[in-house]
């Protein structure tokens, strides 16, 4: 070995025992410029960097997986005993036996179409198995509730928002899920009842404003939510698909726009969390989270509008201009803060992994340069990790939120880990990021991560 490779590699050993300091981005050490190469110091980074690898990843994922598969059982039980009940001796005593997280939840369809691209990515059947025997014991719970209900009335019941929906919340997330499922051709029962009980209530019996826009009268009335983009447009255009009829893709692309011209600040390039007919001056508070829904609800159209469609070329502009927004406001730890554009505000999972997830799905379908984008998500992902503890649990995620006029209500939203809203963000996030591994490696290039096809 010649005496430059024995010096080079004692360098770089002295370089890996290094003392930093944690108020510094560079490290002290014997030597000067003449005789060490400065620019190779290891950065006092507070989130691992360029350190992604597929096999870490699915680490992540497992441990969110074995967390989820034990805290959602699937069974019914007598409220009073505990006692296992069979789906022909349902009655007013029986409900879900109790978990960590609610089966049917708008978080939890996120959740079930994680699982479900978690599986499509690593081929490891028991994501898609969670989801299959999930959403088929939630059908056959409801066809047995619907045959006692014929002769018995309750007032609550476990699948009560699944047979009566009143809320955009109640329907689209799950309906979006369930169509997703059902191509996978695993659902033993027939689905379609229920997928088209979910989208007549998007459709037809959700509160709207004059000009069509789906709005709710709370906590002003005549208010849009943010929220409500992926609360329904997804499920409208997954319908598209399982059609074939073009209204539900005119009907996504008519409502995003209705949404996005009184929410999408184009000088920020983020949306505001809520609208209300008549305010003025009309306070911004740009919310991570809903920010989240808004992107993830792009991402959801583009997926599923058909190539041709003349709508699709605004839905992927806004989604550039979005991204392009969202890429600004991101901390140097690879996270967002709870208020986008106040850095006071505390660093946020749910949404993190929200942008991870979509970017990085639009950097693998072409839509975004992995190049511009693809360190951003790697950084993102990273620190979206080291928020999975050792059970499983996602860390740092803000609980669910209504709407607020004032930074105090957003600043001080606790955040927990029974927070549902961070696990399929998660899931969904680690899928792509898995995937982009493969189509576009990365390397370390005078010690920044730059991407390559």
């Amino acid at each position: 070995m010649s005496k430059y490779f024995v010096v080079k590699s004692l360098l770089y050993s002295a370089l890996t025992i290094i003392s930093i300091s944690s108020f510094a981005q560079y490290t002290t050490l014997k030597g000067n410029d003449s005789t060490t190469p400065l620019h190779l110091l290891k950065p006092a980074y507070i989130t691992p960097y360029g350190e992604t690898r597929q096999a870490d990843v699915k680490l992540v994922l497992d441990r969110v997986f074995n967390y989820l598969d034990k805290g959602t059982p699937a069974q019914l039980v007598d409220k009073t005993t505990g006692n296992a009940v069979d789906f022909k001796n349902i009655n007013a005593n029986t409900v879900f036996k109790q978990g960590d997280f609610r089966l049917i939840s708008y978080e939890w369809g996120v959740t079930y179409t994680g699982m479900l691209e978690v599986g499509a990515a690593t081929d490891d059947k028991k994501y898609t198995e969670y989801t299959t025997n999930r959403i088929n014991f939630i059908s056959d719970v409801v066809s047995n509730y619907k045959n006692y209900l014929k002769t018995n009335k309750l007032e609550n019941y476990p699948v009560r928002s699944v047979i009566e929906p009143k809320a955009l919340d109640d329907a689209g997330s799950m309906a979006a899920a369930m169509i997703k499922t059902k191509r996978t051709g695993q659902i033993k029962s027939d689905l379609r009842p229920i997928i088209d009980n979910y989208l007549n209530y998007v459709m037809t019996k959700e509160f709207r404003l004059p000009d069509g826009t789906l709005a709710r009268n709370r906590p002003q009335p005549n208010t849009l939510w943010l929220d409500d983009l992926y609360m329904s447009l997804p499920a409208v255009s997954q319908m598209g698909l399982l059609t074939g009829d073009k209204k539900y893709f005119d009907e996504a692309v008519n409502q995003y726009q209705l949404f996005a011209k009184r929410m999408f600040n184009n000088e920020k390039g983020v949306y505001m969390h809520g609208w209300v007919q008549d305010m003025e001056p009309h306070p911004q508070f740009h919310w991570a989270r809903a920010n989240g829904w808004g992107l993830m609800t792009k991402i959801e159209i583009l997926d599923a509008l058909p190539e041709n469609h003349p709508g699709r070329a605004m839905i992927l502009d806004m989604l550039k201009k979005h991204v392009k927004g969202l890429a600004s406001y991101q901390d140097g730890t690879g996270f967002w803060h709870q208020l986008l554009d106040r850095n006071d505000s505390y660093l946020e999972t749910s949404a993190t992994a929200i942008y991870a997830y979509c970017i990085t799905r639009a950097i693998n379908k072409g839509y975004l340069d992995a190049k511009a984008y693809g360190p951003m998500v790697l950084l993102a992902w990273n620190a979206v990790s080291t928020k999975v503890n050792a059970q499983g649990q996602v860390e740092g995620t803000c609980v669910g939120t209504g709407m607020g006029f004032d930074p105090a209500f957003y600043y001080y939203r606790p955040v927990n880990n029974f927070a549902a809203h961070g696990y399929g963000p998660v899931l969904l996030a680690g899928a792509e990021i898995f995937k982009m591994l493969d189509q576009h490696p990365f390397v370390i290039n005078d010690s920044s991560v730059q991407m390559y096809k």
